[in-house]
């Protein structure tokens, strides 16, 4: 297939707005595919590269050749070029992948160049998300869309998933199980204001689940070999060699554990987050994608002061399910049946703390009693469900103590007065599930320590792509977590709501910009319907 066709189909799906005609796009462009361009082919459909590091930062994709007047690339001929680039290394490296990167654009005409730039830049807003991509893949290969979401929920590669579907069909579907030391897509939890709206989610009795401020881990052990995943699917096993030992010296064969690790105090009160996040910043995969962009790896204030003190504490497991257990899988069972199961594997100091609850009030006793330990809030979970791998559903309810929402920074201000010289006030926008882009909702430097303002400061120079001497436009891949009072109408930003007295709890490197909260979140907040 002709690389200009993708392009074209790119540029389409990006024009259309409806979702089945999106749908019809990409999958005649999937059916067009020959077998061995499936997996770069659908890779650059969604956006992605097919290979995960290819050392091309942002800056040298500015400085580029004249595009070609005719086309010639095909899709095989991109993914080898793009490989080749991506396995270079040693002295002269650099030299030699811009002379690759070159050759790779000055054989690309003008709509390839911009695909290519929106591919290696990670920013090709074309609204055709994994989703979508699902939908296409089973319509051009005649397949369930089930088992089309099944396998990729599995598998957590939409490549392997789209080469089964169009090569191999149901069959070839069928055979994607769960594979301990390949991670899966964590199940998710809904937001709720209090404790009474969860358990009307719920339904009870239920069980509640502190819920710990630490980083989502996801831990597969197989004999003696451990490996520790983040909630984004990277491995971080080198960081957290006190969980590699933790879960070692489990009674098990093999098992597929679901939980959080975080730093704790003597007492065994738990630390700031950024401690904990600093220990387990990744620096693998994601701190290679991260560097092209010249992302830093610890989102925290004070890096050196919490990586510092994070050196000195150690990293605690704690575990909330079990997805397979010494050859069994326990996806499709119940939660009680997996949590028993849970209970029955480890020690009760490596699992949550958890109650069972029957009303409100003993929810709510709960909750105060999660608070007065120092946690984050609690999560109430239905008992009855499987685990839905990648479905942020109504199984899961978190309840906090206040409103929050994980946001992108779309722009920063320069500060003023004592702030000068440092990039302070934050654009913060929603994500935006139909367009793929962000909605803007207002803006906050309410919660910046000193420290926050150096590190964001150097983060978003890094991250600008353009600067007019007062906004800083940045690209948006930054989370932040906000906390809100509240939201209100507003005439001023698209979206037709703002926060209100928004503020920075913290960074989430933990977390990509695609998982971000969406606009509809917002709105459901504050009871609002989008603008006409």
């Amino acid at each position: 297939m002709r690389f200009l066709d993708l392009a074209a189909t790119s540029a389409a799906v990006a024009a259309t707005s409806g979702r089945k005609a999106k749908i019809e796009l990409l999958a005649d462009a999937l059916r067009r595919l020959d077998p061995d361009e499936i997996a770069p082919g659908s890779a650059y459909l969604a956006g992605e590269l097919r290979q995960r590091q290819t050392g091309v930062g942002y800056a040298s994709l500015r400085e580029r050749p004249a595009p070609a007047a005719e086309a010639s690339l095909t899709v095989g001929m991109v993914d080898a070029l793009i490989a080749d680039i991506s396995v270079v290394a040693g002295a002269g490296s650099q030299a030699k992948r811009r002379e690759l990167v070159a050759a790779l654009f000055g054989a690309a005409t003008a709509d390839e160049q911009r695909l290519l730039v929106g591919l290696f830049s990670g920013e090709l807003r074309q609204g055709a998300q994994s989703g979508l991509l699902a939908d296409a893949i089973a319509k051009a290969a005649g397949v369930p869309l089930t088992a089309v979401r099944r396998a990729l929920l599995l598998s957590g590669d939409l490549k392997q998933v789209a080469v089964a579907a169009l090569a191999g069909g149901a069959a070839a579907l069928a055979e994607i199980h769960l594979r301990v030391g390949t991670p899966l897509t964590p199940m998710l939890a809904q937001s709720a204001p209090d404790v009474g709206a969860a358990l009307l989610a719920t339904g009870s009795p239920a069980t509640v689940d502190v819920k710990l401020d630490g980083i989502r881990i996801q831990v597969h052990r197989s004999g003696d070999e451990v490996a520790v995943f983040t909630r984004s699917l990277d491995d971080i096993t080198a960081r957290m060699p006190e969980v590699v030992e933790a879960v070692r010296k489990l009674p098990l064969r093999e098992a597929v554990l679901d939980g959080e690790a975080m730093t704790l105090d003597a007492s065994g009160r738990p630390r700031p987050f950024q401690e904990t996040s600093s220990r387990a910043a990744t620096r693998g995969a994601a701190a290679t994608r991260g560097a092209a962009a010249g992302r830093q790896s610890a989102p925290a204030a004070g890096r050196k002061s919490a990586s510092a003190a994070a050196d000195r504490l150690a990293l605690v497991p704690f575990f909330f399910d079990v997805l397979h257990l010494d050859g069994t899988d326990l996806l499709d069972e119940p939660g009680r049946v997996r949590w028993q199961a849970l209970a029955e594997a480890l020690p009760p100091e490596l699992i949550v703390g958890r109650t069972t609850v029957t009303s409100e009030e003993e929810a709510a006793a709960a909750f105060a009693a999660a608070l007065a330990a120092g946690q984050e809030g609690v999560v109430i979970k239905a008992a009855e469900a499987p685990y839905d791998v990648g479905r942020r559903g109504s199984a899961w309810v978190k309840v906090k103590p206040r409103h929050t929402l994980d946001l992108v920074v779309l722009a920063v201000e320069w500060g003023h007065g004592r702030r000068k010289g440092w990039l302070s006030n934050l654009h913060l926008g929603a994500r935006d599930p139909e367009t793929g882009g962000f909605v803007m909702l207002g803006k906050t430097f309410k919660g910046l320590t000193d420290e926050l303002l150096r590190w964001q400061t150097e983060r978003f120079q890094e991250l600008a792509t353009g600067d007019d001497g007062w906004v800083v436009r940045v690209r948006p891949v930054q989370v932040v977590e906000i906390a809100f009072d509240g939201v209100q109408t507003s005439p001023r930003y698209p979206g037709g709501v703002a926060l209100r007295f928004a503020r920075v709890l913290r960074y989430r490197d933990d977390k990509p910009a695609a998982e971000a909260d969406t606009i509809d979140t917002v709105r459901a907040i504050g009871g609002h319907t989008p603008p006409e």
